[in-house]
């Protein structure tokens, strides 16, 4: 298993650990739903350095981006991010992604799934090599990049000492790049997994960077209460939102139209698998992953049947949780298109027994 800069202060406050995507991640520290909790309602510090990150360089950087990207990155401009997925041959999801404007034109980082590193690595250098007329310079910065999502609604109040960039006013999905915690070239988003608000803090591993940022923001957050959070409750946060998880609810077999995600879907320029899903989308979808929350007593798990009251089967379920903030059991999974109407029954097969559920507008509430 490989580490994050962080381990070693995992480690310290005894967090549970576990592999994740072949790192060593904690998983919780005091318990989900205390860490559910304080992000919610105060502000909690996640370790996400087992994403990935890559650097595209030069004049064919955008065209590049373009090509096998569904969202329009000619929209960005310089201190805008923007979240997309590439999309295979077939129309299916390789992987969902932000993209990072640096430059206009020239300078993107794109941030992938820790999982997909070396899968989204091979399928866009491959269009890269395709292209025939000056190949973009890619760089993967993975392993030289830390990342930490600072989350909540008091995030950017806590953070706001320990740097001259005015991140308490920074809009949603742009980023400003300066010196933070005494550290240069840190790169503040406001972006997360969350929906409770804050910031993602990247840097670059090296020295004494990852140190000097971890207890700066401790130092500054800990008196309010600011507390590490692990990845148990970073897939609590982000089911309550609604927000997909790559593996579990998108997947290679996915369509973007499928998955709910048309909004970066744009069929104003050329992409992979573009008049396929022009296709799909003309013709309909025929089935639609939707949000449920549970009416019997049951808690709905991956890959669990969905089905009819009569037992056929219309769908599964992709992921499921006791949400913490709102008490019930709730979900996401693939059903039949006529079944996927907000307020319509349908049930979860949990062992012998189908548990009723209702289909239910995303975000959950």
């Amino acid at each position: 298993m490989k580490n994050t800069p962080f381990t070693a202060k995992h480690l310290e406050r005894g967090a549970k650990m576990a592999e994740f995507a072949g790192y060593n991640m904690p998983i919780s520290y005091t318990g989900i739903n205390d860490e559910h909790a304080a992000v919610r309602r105060n502000a909690g510090v996640f370790d996400v350095s087992h994403m990935g990150e890559f650097m595209l360089k030069g004049e064919g950087a955008l065209d590049l981006i373009q090509r096998v990207t569904s969202n329009d990155a000619s929209k960005l401009t310089a201190g805008k991010a923007q979240y997309s997925c590439l999309t295979n041959e077939q129309g299916g999801i390789v992987d969902d992604l932000l993209v990072y404007c640096i430059e206009e034109n020239k300078v993107y980082m794109l941030v992938v799934n820790a999982s997909n590193i070396e899968k989204d690595w091979n399928w866009i250098q491959k269009h890269n090599a395709a292209d025939g007329q000056g190949a973009v310079e890619m760089h993967n910065i993975s392993e030289q990049t830390g990342l930490l999502a600072v989350q909540g609604p008091n995030a950017t109040k806590i953070l706001q000492a320990l740097t001259d960039m005015d991140i308490l006013n920074l809009k949603y999905y742009t980023f400003a790049k300066g010196r933070f915690a005494g550290v240069d070239n840190v790169l503040v988003s406001a972006t997360g997994y969350t929906g409770a608000g804050g910031v993602e803090i990247y840097f670059e591993d090296k020295g004494d960077n990852a140190e000097k940022i971890w207890n700066a923001i401790f130092e500054a957050g800990e008196p309010q209460g600011l507390k590490p959070i692990g990845l148990g409750a970073r897939d609590t946060l982000r089911l309550e939102m609604g927000y997909a998880l790559y593996g579990n609810d998108i997947d290679d077999t996915t369509s973007p139209l499928e998955a709910g995600l048309s909004w970066i879907t744009k069929f104003t320029k050329d992409f992979t698998a573009k008049d396929i899903l022009q296709k799909q989308k003309e013709a309909g979808v025929t089935r639609k992953l939707v949000g449920f929350e549970m009416i019997e007593k049951g808690i709905p798990r991956h890959g669990y049947a969905i089905v009819t009251k009569e037992g056929e089967e219309i769908g599964y379920v992709t992921s499921g949780t006791q949400s913490p903030s709102l008490g019930k059991a709730i979900g996401m999974g693939y059903v039949r298109k006529d079944l996927s109407d907000i307020d319509s029954t349908i049930y979860i097969k949990v062992r012998d027994k189908q548990l009723e559920a209702r289909v239910a507008k995303i975000p959950f509430s």
